[in-house]
C-alpha cells in the first residue's frame, strides 16, 4: 500500500510544544501558498488547518494562541493549487451544526473539484465550549450523531436524518459537496477516538501521542479485529519529534519505518526547519526518501 504524506502546515498555528522558528511568526498567506504548492509538487496528498475560535489566555502558553480559520485558509489556498487535499485537522464537531459543515465544506468541495478531507474531533477545551455557549459534558455522543448526520448529508441536496441530537427533513442544502464518499478522519488520543473512527469514520488521525502509546492502541485485539474487517481504513500518524530528512536522512528513514510498522497508512508531518526555504527543502527530501508519487 502506498504511504500517503501530508503536512502539518506551518504558520497557521504556532504550537509552543514544537518551538516554531521566528520566520513563522511574521509569515502570511502567501508564504503558506508557497509552502503548500511545494508540497503539492512533491506529491503530498494534503495540507491541514486546525480549528480553535478563542483560546483562553492561561491556556495559550501551552496550546498556542494563533489558529487561522480553517474554512478561509483552505479556501484561499485551494484557489492557488490544483490537486492537494484540503484537510481540517481537526474541525471541532460540537461548534457546528452538521448541516453547517455540509454547506460550508460542501461548497469548498465543489469549488475545489472534490479535494476536501474532513478531519473531525470531539474537542477537549472546556472553557472554549463555555465561551461559545455549546454543550460540553455530552460532546462525545453529540459528535457521534453529528458524524452520522454529515455522512447522510454530504453530497445530498435533499438530506434526511433522524438522530438523538440532530434531525432534519424536507430541506434543501445547495451546494452540499460533490456526490462522492468524502473521507472523514477522526482525531483524538484515546481508545474511544479510534473506536469512533472505526465505527463511523474512514480513518484515525491522532495527535500528541508517543509511538509507544500509538502501538498500544493499534495492537489492541478488539480494535485490530475491527480494522481487519474494514476494506480500507486510514491510520494517519504524526511522527514526533519533527523529522529532519535533509540533515538526518538515516534517522528519518528509521522513524518512517517505525511508524509504518506500527500501522501507519499515511504520515502527517512536521519538519525541523529554520526558514521557509529550509522547510521546502525538507518537503522535497522526505518525498524522495519515501518515494511519494509526483
Amino acid at each position: 500500500m502506498e504511504l500517503r504524506l501530508g503536512i502539518v502546515t506551518p504558520v497557521v498555528n504556532l504550537n509552543p510544544r514544537f518551538d516554531p522558528p521566528p520566520w513563522e511568526e511574521d509569515a502570511g498567506m502567501e508564504d503558506v501558498v508557497t509552502v503548500v504548492s511545494a508540497a503539492e509538487k512533491a506529491g503530498y496528498q494534503w495540507f491541514s488547518c486546525p480549528e480553535h475560535v478563542c483560546i483562553p489566555t492561561p491556556v495559550a502558553s501551552t496550546r498556542g494562541g494563533r489558529y487561522w480559520d480553517p474554512l478561509a485558509t483552505l479556501s484561499f489556498v485551494a484557489a492557488r493549487t490544483s490537486t492537494i487535499g484540503l484537510l481540517t485537522h481537526v474541525l471541532v464537531l460540537g461548534y457546528h451544526h452538521p448541516l453547517e459543515v455540509v454547506k460550508s465544506y460542501g461548497s469548498l468541495d465543489e469549488a475545489s473539484g472534490g479535494r476536501v478531507i474532513l478531519g473531525v474531533g470531539v474537542g477537549t477545551l472546556r472553557p472554549e465550549f463555555e465561551l461559545l455557549g455549546v454543550p460540553y459534558t455530552d460532546r462525545g455522543a453529540r459528535a457521534d450523531d453529528a458524524l452520522r448526520a454529515i455522512r447522510a448529508s454530504f453530497g445530498n441536496r435533499h438530506p434526511r436524518y433522524d438522530g438523538p441530537y440532530y434531525a432534519f427533513d424536507d430541506v434543501v442544502v445547495d451546494p452540499c459537496g460533490l456526490p462522492r464518499h468524502v473521507e472523514m478522519w477522526v482525531g483524538g488520543r484515546t481508545r474511544r477516538s479510534l473506536r469512533r473512527a472505526l465505527e463511523i469514520g474512514d480513518g484515525w488521525i491522532p495527535f500528541g501521542m508517543t509511538l509507544a502509546e500509538l502501538r498500544t492502541l493499534l495492537d489492541d485485539e478488539d480494535l485490530s479485529r475491527r480494522r481487519a474487517q474494514r476494506e480500507r481504513f486510514e491510520v494517519i500518524l504524526a511522527p514526533e519529534p519533527p523529522v529532519d530528512p535533509v540533515g538526518e536522512p538515516g534517522p528519518c528513514a528509521e522513524t518512517v519505518g517505525a511508524y509504518v510498522a506500527a500501522g501507519a497508512t499515511g504520515l502527517h508531518v512536521r519538519f525541523v526547519h529554520r526558514s521557509k526555504q529550509h522547510y521546502m527543502e525538507q518537503v522535497s527530501a522526505l518525498s524522495e526518501l519515501v518515494g511519494a508519487p509526483e
